[in-house]
Order: C-alpha cells, then sequence, then structure tokens
C-alpha cells in the first residue's frame, strides 16, 4: 500500500433497489471506486451528498419526493466540488439539457458496461463532461439552436404530448377523455393530428414512439 491511488468515491442515487444494489456490487468490483452510499431518492441524494461528500453522485433522473434534475442543482449549489453524472434509461434531449443546466458533468445509460461508468466516473472527476453516444449528437443540435424540443417531438403541441402519454399507459380515448375533462370527438381529432405528425397509423407505434421519446417507461 504504498502507492496513494485515490479511490473514487461514489454515491447511486435510484429509486430502484435492484438496479441501485446491484450496480453498487459490480462498481465496488473495480479497485479505482468505491460506492460510499446508496440514495432511494432526491431528497435522500442531497441529504447524503451533505454527509458523505461523496466525490461523484450516479444521480437517476426520475425518482419520487424529489427528481434528479432538482437533487442536481441542490447538490451542485451546495456543494460544487461534487461531481453529477446522470444515469438513466432515459435517451430523451429534454432531461439531458435539464440536467446538464442543472450542473451535471455528464449523462451516461444505465445499460452501459460497468467499466463505462468507472470510465465515466474518472472523467468527470478529472474535469471532463460525459455524454453518452446515443444522445450527444441531437443535443448538441438543440444546443446549438439546431433542433428546438417542439422538434424533438415533431411539432407535437403540449395538448397532444399529454393525450399520447396516457394513450401510451393502456388509456382508452372515453378515459382519456374523461381524465382530461374533454369530449372524446376532441380527443380523437387531436389522435389523428397526432397520427399525422408523425406518420403512424395505429396505437402500438404510438406507444413505441412515446417510450423512444422518454415520455413513458414500460
Amino acid at each position: 500500500m504504498t502507492q496513494t491511488t485515490q479511490l473514487a468515491r461514489v454515491l447511486i442515487a435510484d429509486d430502484q433497489t435492484l438496479f441501485r444494489s446491484g450496480l453498487a456490487g459490480l462498481l465496488n468490483q473495480d479497485r479505482r471506486v468505491s460506492v460510499v452510499g446508496q440514495a432511494v431518492d432526491g431528497d435522500d441524494a442531497v441529504k447524503q451528498a451533505a454527509t458523505l461528500k461523496p466525490d461523484v453522485v450516479l444521480m437517476d433522473v426520475k425518482m419520487p419526493n424529489l427528481d434528479g434534475v432538482e437533487a442536481t442543482r441542490r447538490i451542485v449549489a451546495e456543494h460544487p466540488e461534487i461531481k453529477i453524472l446522470i444515469l438513466t434509461t432515459f435517451d430523451a434531449d429534454t432531461f439531458v439539457l435539464q440536467a446538464l443546466r442543472a450542473g451535471a458533468s455528464g449523462y451516461v445509460l444505465k445499460d452501459s458496461q460497468p467499466e463505462a461508468i468507472v470510465s465515466s466516473v474518472l472523467a468527470v472527476l478529472s474535469g471532463e463532461r460525459v455524454m453518452a453516444s446515443v444522445v450527444a449528437n441531437r443535443v448538441l443540435d438543440m444546443l446549438t439552436g439546431a433542433t428546438t424540443p417542439k422538434d424533438f417531438y415533431n411539432g407535437l403541441t403540449a395538448r397532444e404530448i399529454e393525450i399520447l402519454k396516457l394513450m401510451a399507459t393502456g388509456q382508452a380515448n372515453k378515459q382519456i377523455a374523461r381524465r382530461l375533462e374533454i369530449s372524446e370527438k376532441t380527443v380523437r381529432n387531436h389522435v389523428s393530428h397526432m397520427y399525422e405528425k408523425l406518420q403512424i397509423y395505429e396505437r402500438s407505434q404510438a406507444v413505441l414512439y412515446a417510450v423512444r421519446k422518454g415520455l413513458v417507461e414500460l
């Protein structure tokens, strides 16, 4: 132990217990990192970051009580020395942009190999920014103004996106109408416009689109 090998101290924040503990076990097998804590939601992440003072927080985006974007904002404000690496299944540009604006140093997908996650942890510790390749190009387009969030959703209106989310959770037009307090005919009109914009013809394709855009989880 004559070498002073500095371990990267990592806090994992994710509300899925199996994923969180599984990732902790995998990361702890790498001698370059040490998982010092596990947080169950954003609120817990903020508290544990303050007490444990990790080098890096691996932060899920969608969590109860306090989401990962707001938790990132609070941790960065209170402890600017702590790096945040967003860890999520979503490749939705809006989440990426929000997290980066909140002060995150990077973004990796949950299905990345453990070695890739460790490399990302070490990279943000050395001052680099890390971006999952599947979203990097689109995010750069949005940051440079080449596309806008509205473009990202193929011109769908806020109401159409709302209806799409409900459709993707399996709700029928009648249920959607009741939920949004609009007529069933209005729902059908919105669905028809949505299909036209997305150039799709059935609900299953709409669900796939919603999942790909990170609007719902399956």
